[in-house]
C-alpha cells in the first residue's frame, strides 16, 4: 500500500510541475514571408526575451533573404524556405531587412519587438 500511495504522490506532483517546465521551453515561431519587395511576419512581437524561431520563404520571382539581430538566412531562390533561430537576450525593437543590395530600400525592411 505504501508503494502505491508513494507512486500517487510522484504522479501527482510531476502533474502539478508539469505546466511550470512547459512554461520555460515554450519557443516562439515567426511565419515570414518575402517577395517583390515586402516582408509579411506573422507576429511582429514577442512576449519576453529568449528563442524566436523565424521561417522564412521566399515567396517572389527574385532571391531574397531575411536578416535580423545580426543573423541572416542563406539567399533564397523562389519558393524556397530556411529556418532562423535567434535567441533575443533583452526586450527592444529589432530591425529586419533583406540584405540584396536596394531591397530594404524599396520596402524590404521592418522592425521586430521583444517586450
Amino acid at each position: 500500500m505504501r508503494q502505491v500511495a508513494a507512486i500517487a504522490t510522484v504522479v501527482l506532483a510531476s502533474l502539478a510541475l508539469a505546466p511550470l517546465s512547459l512554461a520555460r521551453t515554450e519557443a516562439t515561431t515567426v511565419q515570414v514571408k518575402g517577395g517583390e519587395f515586402f516582408f509579411r511576419l506573422s507576429t511582429k512581437s514577442a512576449a519576453k526575451p529568449g528563442k524566436v524561431t523565424f521561417v522564412f520563404k521566399n515567396i517572389g520571382h527574385v532571391q531574397h533573404d531575411f536578416r535580423i539581430a545580426g543573423k541572416q538566412t542563406p539567399l533564397l531562390q523562389p519558393g524556397k524556405t530556411a529556418k532562423l533561430i535567434v535567441t533575443f537576450k533583452k526586450k527592444g525593437k529589432y530591425p529586419y531587412l533583406c540584405t540584396v543590395p536596394g531591397h530594404a530600400e524599396a520596402g524590404m525592411k521592418g522592425t521586430f519587438t521583444v517586450r
